[in-house]
C-alpha cells in the first residue's frame, strides 16, 4: 500500500510549503535519532518531506498517489526510464536471473551538469520580489517629486529582529549538519551511487537553530505587516518605465536577504497635451486674419502660465511650430524636450452682417 505522505507529516493534502517545512522541522527533531529519537519514524519523515517539498514529485503523488522514481521511495517506477531483465520485478518471464534499475535522468544530468537548485546555491530564505504599478499626472513628469506608498508584505519581526528566536534564549548548531549548513545525500543510479551535497532543510543553509523559536513570529523571522515607503520620482520619467528598489521587496526568513521592489510607472493622458518622447504636442486655433497678416498669440503651457508665440503672415492651416525647450525634462537632467504646436484655423460657425459683406468683398478679390 502507498505511503500517505501528509499524514505521516500531520497536514492536509492542501498544505503550502511553509506548512510542509515547519512539519518536517518539528517531526525531525521529534524522532531524530541523535536525541533518542525513532530512527524509522525519523527515516518515515525525511522521505515524507523529500516528496513534499520537490512540486514534481509532489504532483505526481497527488496524481497518482506515488512517485514514479527510485531512490529509496518504496514506489514502482518509471520516472526517465526502468530497465528491466527477465526474473525480475519489471521483466517478462519468471524464474530467470536478471537486474532491474530504477533511476532519474534528469537528474543524473543536474548531477554531471551543475546540480539542481540546491547545487547552485539557491537562498530558499530570500523574501520575494514585489512589483506594484504608480499613476502619475503628466504635470508630475516636470520635476523630481517624492511619492509616499503604503505596502502590505512581510516584515521583519520586531520582537526576535529577524533571527527567528526568543529573546535572550540560545542558538545552538543545527543537528542535522552538525553546522555546516549542508547534508549529503546518497543517490543511486544506473551508473552507480552518487554523493550530492546540498542545503540542510533542518536549518535552511544557515548551520545554527534557535533553541526556543520566537513567540510573535514561529520562527519564521518576519510577520505580515505595513511598511509606507518614500519613493523618489526622478522627473522626466514615462510610462512602462520601470525603478527598482534593492532590498525594499518582502523580509526574508531568519535574517535572509529581503526581495526588491519595482514599481512601474502609468502616466495618465493629459486633456490638452500629448506627450511623444519627451516633446509635447498642442493644437492651437487662429483667426483666418492672424494667419494671413500674422500675430502673436498666447499659448497654454503644461505649468500653467500661457506664453506668446510668434504665428507668421500666411500660415497654413496644420503647421508645426516648434518652441524649443517647452517640453518634458530628459531623464538625463540635461534639458528639456519641444513643444509642438499645430496651427488650426477657427472657423466662425455664425456671422453676423457686417462679417458677412466683408467676407464677399474679399471674395471678390480673390481671397
Amino acid at each position: 500500500m502507498a505511503k500517505d505522505y501528509y499524514q505521516i507529516l500531520g497536514l492536509a493534502r492542501g498544505a503550502s510549503q511553509e506548512d510542509i517545512k515547519r512539519a518536517y522541522r518539528r517531526l525531525a527533531h521529534k524522532f531524530h535519532p541523535d536525541k533518542g529519537g525513532d530512527e524509522a519514524k525519523f527515516k518515515e519523515v525525511s522521505e515524507a518531506y523529500q516528496i513534499l517539498s520537490n512540486a514534481d514529485k509532489r504532483a505526481q503523488y497527488d496524481k497518482f498517489g506515488r512517485v514514479f522514481e527510485g531512490g529509496g521511495s518504496g514506489q514502482e517506477g518509471f520516472g526517465g526510464f526502468r530497465w528491466g531483465f527477465p526474473g525480475t520485478e519489471g521483466g517478462d518471464e519468471e524464474g530467470a536471473s536478471g537486474y532491474s534499475f530504477d533511476f532519474d535522468v534528469g537528474e543524473i544530468f543536474e548531477d554531471f551538469f551543475g546540480g539542481g537548485a540546491e547545487a547552485r546555491g539557491k537562498d530558499s530564505r530570500r523574501g520575494k520580489d514585489m512589483e506594484l504599478e504608480l499613476e502619475l499626472p503628466l504635470e508630475a513628469t516636470l520635476q523630481r517629486r517624492e511619492e509616499i506608498i503604503p505596502l502590505s508584505k512581510f516584515i521583519l519581526c520586531m520582537r526576535c529582529q529577524g533571527v527567528g528566536a526568543e529573546p535572550a534564549s540560545k542558538v545552538k548548531e543545527c543537528f542535522s549538519c552538525r553546522g555546516t549548513g549542508q547534508v549529503q545525500r546518497i543517490q543511486r543510479t544506473i551508473f552507480g551511487s552518487f554523493t550530492r551535497g546540498g542545503v540542510c532543510p533542518e536549518c535552511e543553509g544557515e548551520g545554527l537553530q534557535p533553541e526556543k523559536l520566537c513567540n510573535v513570529c514561529k520562527g519564521e523571522g518576519r510577520v505580515k505587516g505595513q511598511e509606507t515607503l518614500k519613493v523618489q520620482i526622478p522627473a522626466g520619467i514615462d510610462s512602462n518605465q520601470i525603478l527598482k528598489m534593492a532590498g525594499k521587496g518582502e523580509a526574508g526568513r531568519r535574517k535572509g536577504k529581503a526581495g526588491d521592489l519595482y514599481i512601474r510607472i502609468h502616466v495618465k493622458p493629459h486633456p490638452v497635451f500629448q506627450r511623444k518622447g519627451d516633446d509635447l504636442f498642442v493644437r492651437m486655433p487662429i483667426l483666418f486674419s492672424q494667419a494671413v497678416l500674422g500675430a502673436e498669440v498666447e499659448v497654454p503651457t503644461i505649468e500653467g502660465a500661457p506664453f506668446l508665440v510668434s504665428i507668421a503672415p500666411g500660415t497654413e492651416s496644420g503647421k508645426i511650430v516648434k518652441v524649443p525647450g517647452k517640453g518634458i525634462p530628459h531623464f538625463s537632467g540635461l534639458g528639456r524636450g519641444n513643444m509642438n504646436i499645430e496651427v488650426q484655423f477657427k472657423i466662425p460657425k455664425k456671422l453676423t452682417q457686417e462679417q458677412r459683406e466683408l467676407l464677399e468683398k474679399l471674395q471678390k478679390e480673390g481671397i
